[in-house]
């Protein structure tokens, strides 16, 4: 049984890497923004589930699709992660305080609201990074946030996979792989070139063949002319 559960855990951490982003650790946080939009659409307006399912995936989707979209921007302080979070609520409290004025200029202040957080998370990510991941690394106070496993790390500067460097490993295979194309190019050219000489070379060598052999039948034709005169010649003499 524990050998199950030493297979079974990196499929599990695996699986949360896959899905997770900065804004979606927290599930409270995840239900207050269900809550906060719901709360924005009157009961009947037509489509509103679909509506507010739609609007809610695209919120809280927008901090996986930016940190998953560089390897660097994967880690950031708590403290940025909670202020991310109060800064996209108090929005959804100023949007449900305006009046109501239908779905396409609903939708269309929840995309400025979006674009302007998507701006504030890479813009936060990216700053946190280049501190944390620099060579003179600053230490920065407060618990750190893995975004992709929703893990809290210990580590306070941080550098390999959490700053977007290869592991060694796929790094050695990649240049095995880089080598290997590499190898087949050229062998594919040498192949190319050698049958292109090879060619060149028969083609000069059947050229060289017919001159011969043009020359051959020249030089039988002429004396078989030069027979055919001489024999005409003899029975000339001979009938005289």
């Amino acid at each position: 049984m524990g050998h199950l559960w030493l297979v079974l855990l990196p499929l599990s951490l695996a699986a949360i890497h896959v899905v997770k982003g900065c804004l979606e650790c927290d599930p409270k946080f995840i239900e207050d923004i269900r809550t906060l939009l719901a709360n924005m659409v009157p009961l009947d307006v037509p489509g509103r589930t679909q509506l507010l399912e739609r609007h809610f995936k695209l919120m809280i989707r927008l901090s996986f699709k930016v940190s998953h979209r560089d390897k660097m921007l994967r880690v950031l302080a708590v403290s940025k992660v909670v202020k991310l979070r109060i800064w996209l609520k108090d929005e959804f409290y100023r949007l449900g305080n305006e009046t109501w004025k239908g779905a396409f200029i609903f939708q269309g202040k929840l995309l400025d609201v979006r674009q302007n957080l998507e701006s504030k998370v890479k813009e936060t990510l990216k700053d946190f990074s280049e501190v944390a991941c620099s060579e003179d690394c600053i230490v920065t106070e407060g618990p750190i946030l893995d975004c992709w496993t929703c893990l809290r790390l210990s580590s306070q500067c941080f550098k390999g996979e959490y700053c977007g460097e290869d592991d060694p490993r796929v790094a050695e295979n990649r240049e095995i792989l880089l080598f290997l194309i590499f190898l087949t190019e050229a062998v594919v050219l040498a192949s190319a070139v050698l049958l292109f000489h090879i060619c060149i070379s028969h083609r000069r060598k059947m050229k060289a063949i017919r001159r011969t052999l043009k020359q051959y039948l020249e030089k039988r034709l002429e004396e078989l002319v030069k027979m055919t005169d001489e024999e005409k010649n003899i029975l000339d003499l001979e009938n005289k």
